[in-house]
């Protein structure tokens, strides 16, 4: 297995720099027109689609199923699985938080925003979409309410509303739990069909080669990397420094506290979930790689893996949190309205607490945006200052799919964080629990 997955991870890095390369001297062309640059990276991104994300897509609510369920019914002790749900959302929560207050606190040091060319501007507002997402802080949150209250099981399944299927299974776990050994012939069932999934996922990895270059070509044919030095450089820079920091330093400090795994020794075992996370900007259609490699690789337990990592894929953005507080605070100072101290808390608060129903998705961070923009216009307003138009959020856009692959990337590294961490909790055997005890 070691063997298969070092010479997997070679054969991704050589399809990066493939990827690259291709997007940079064959498909990007300066100055084309959003249709053009459509018509030239389009086959592209479907091909990788096809290759790579439909078939990894195909297996994320199966496996969320028979993983949360597995998950529930082997804790088996009801008061043991709220300490462990408990212990995983106040691991999330906690960890977003440190990661918007760095991007914030980057963003307002360095001031990102500040100088950006007028001509800019007005570009902007010619590309903005009139229709751009919009929304509050509590229509987020009812949506949010709404899903994990699911009033049907078969259409949560249907329509990819993970969420909804983790609270219906979590119930199902724990009235199958109620029933003791009247349950176990229909558990060895979901057992069963859960290695299958997990054999069917080895395969589909040996697809990331081929897919990988697809897909990173089609994001860099799309914006090129002159887009990433010029205007916007800047900007960029603050986001992956943010991301850096936090990913190298931040959650591993988290990890080696809790734990005493080698934090970096833990992130190079975990190296094919972040890989495909970067790939394909979707923690979600991550998520079967990532229990895989979790629990396989890395030492984390089935029980811990099987829980927290179908939760985090949905509830924890560190990535998408901190990219959040660093763009919007940009788009203000880009624009020349000042933020006080007041705005920045509206900030912190709202990008925490909305990147939990942040979709796991490419691009699914951008509604979410427009969400916290308006909460702090909010306030601009009553405090009778100017508010940012929507139309701004049109500045960034053109390296979004970039930065996107990586704040996934570290979406998925707080994951797997969280999962080692709680394997102290909920180790699959009492050997496994000393040894998370060191």
């Amino acid at each position: 297995m070691r063997k298969s997955t070092n010479l997997l991870t070679i054969l991704v890095l050589v399809a990066l720099v493939l990827g690259a390369i291709i997007g940079q001297f064959f498909l990007y062309e300066p100055g084309a027109t959003p249709e053009r640059v459509e018509e030239v990276v389009g086959p592209w991104k479907t091909a990788g689609d096809l290759l790579f994300i439909r078939p990894l897509k195909l297996m994320i609510i199966p496996l969320v199923f028979t993983s949360v369920l597995i998950g529930i019914t082997s804790v088996g002790d009801p008061k043991k699985l709220g300490l462990i749900g408990g212990a995983t959302v106040v691991f999330y929560v906690s960890t977003m938080i440190l990661a918007v207050g760095l991007g914030v606190s980057l963003a307002a040091l360095f001031t990102p925003g500040g100088g950006f060319p007028p001509e800019q501007l007005i570009d902007a507002g010619q590309i903005a979409s009139d229709d751009a997402p919009a929304g509050s802080l509590t229509s987020a949150w009812v949506e949010l309410l709404q899903q994990m209250v699911p009033d049907n099981f078969l259409g949560a399944a249907v329509d990819a509303a993970a969420l909804s299927v983790i609270t219906a299974t979590i119930l199902l776990g724990v009235a199958l739990v109620a029933n003791g050994d009247k349950s176990r012939p229909f558990i060895e069932i979901v057992e069963s069909l859960h290695e299958a999934l997990m054999t069917v996922i080895r395969w589909v990895l040996w697809l990331m080669p081929i897919g990988v270059v697809f897909l990173v070509a089609a994001a860099v044919g799309q914006v090129g990397f002159g887009t990433l030095f010029e205007a916007l450089g800047k900007y960029v820079a603050v986001v992956l420094v943010g991301l850096l920091i936090h990913s190298m330093i931040t959650l591993p400090a988290v990890l080696a506290a809790f734990t005493r795994v080698n934090p970096y020794r833990y992130l190079w075992d975990m190296r094919p979930a972040l890989i495909t996370a970067f790939s394909t900007s979707s923690s979600m259609a991550t998520l079967p790689v990532t229990i895989e490699t979790a629990a396989d690789q890395a030492g984390c337990s089935r029980r811990a893996a099987g829980i927290v990592l179908p939760l985090g894929a949905t509830v924890n953005m560190d990535g998408t949190a901190l990219y959040q507080g660093i763009a919007v605070i940009f788009l203000f100072q880009a624009y020349g309205l000042d933020l006080g101290f007041a705005e920045y808390l509206v900030i912190v608060l709202t990008a925490t607490l909305s990147a939990v129903g942040a979709a796991g998705i490419p691009g699914g961070g951008i509604p979410i945006m427009m969400i916290i923009i308006a909460a702090v216009n909010t306030t601009l307003v009553g405090a009778g200052k100017a508010p940012l138009p929507e139309s701004a959020i049109a500045l960034i856009l053109p390296v979004d799919r970039i930065l996107d692959m990586c704040r996934t990337t570290v979406n998925v590294w707080g994951d797997s964080v969280g999962a080692r961490v709680v394997t102290r909790l909920a180790p699959d055997i009492d050997r496994e629990k000393e040894a998370a005890f060191g």
